[in-house]
């Protein structure tokens, strides 16, 4: 059940921040949905190939396919006026979205008996891949890599679960809270990771 509900949480809310970021670059209705869709499931189909899961598999998934265009329906068809202050939700979705993919990678290398290095490139992997490819599709430099604290956090949520320190329902919607509140604790406060600009004139 603690699976399910994560995948549901994680599907909805990229697919929700992949329309969103699609809107604010002016995307068509096609781009709207491709982008969601991609935003949803792209850190799941790169999980699989890396773990040795076939990516086929991503087809059994009807049931999150149908929440996720639902999810992408409702934002395009919201009101434009109400839409602009939906925008400022865009981070808190894709906060959601990694906190609850991250743990699902995490437990899905887990349960199939891989190292600890494994379930944190699962958790890396899933909880941000679908942003990355987002942010590409769209044109911007992927969040991951040049914003505030992100994929650390995944790192954070593999190494939990990989070391066995969260394996039961309450404890992993306890990870998923306070993954989900550091993510956007980093962005608020503009956490960022040490940078070394080359000034090279």
């Amino acid at each position: 059940m603690t699976w399910e509900v994560l995948s549901m949480i994680g599907t909805v809310a990229f697919a929700i921040s992949g329309a969103i970021v699609a809107m604010e670059e002016e995307f068509d209705i096609f781009g709207v949905y491709i982008l969601g869709i991609v935003t949803a499931f792209g850190g799941g189909a790169i999980r699989n190939l890396l773990i040795g899961v076939p990516v086929s598999a991503l087809w059994d998934q009807g049931l999150f396919f149908n929440l996720a265009l639902l999810s992408i329906t409702i934002v395009f068809m919201f009101p434009k006026n109400l839409l602009r202050h939906w925008q400022r939700w865009g981070n808190f979705f894709d906060a959601i979205g990694l906190a609850a993919f991250a743990i699902q990678g995490a437990i899905y290398a887990s349960n199939m008996g891989h190292p600890l290095s494994a379930v944190i490139v699962a958790a890396v992997l899933t909880g941000s891949g679908g942003g990355i490819i987002r942010d590409l599709l769209a044109g911007r430099k992927p969040l991951v890599l040049k914003a505030e604290i992100y994929a650390v956090w995944a790192v954070l949520t593999g190494l939990v679960i990989g070391l066995d320190l969260a394996n039961q329902a309450a404890e992993l919607y306890g990870l998923f809270g306070i993954i989900t509140a550091l993510r956007v604790l980093s962005y608020t406060y503009k956490w960022h990771l040490p940078v070394r600009k080359l000034g090279l004139d």
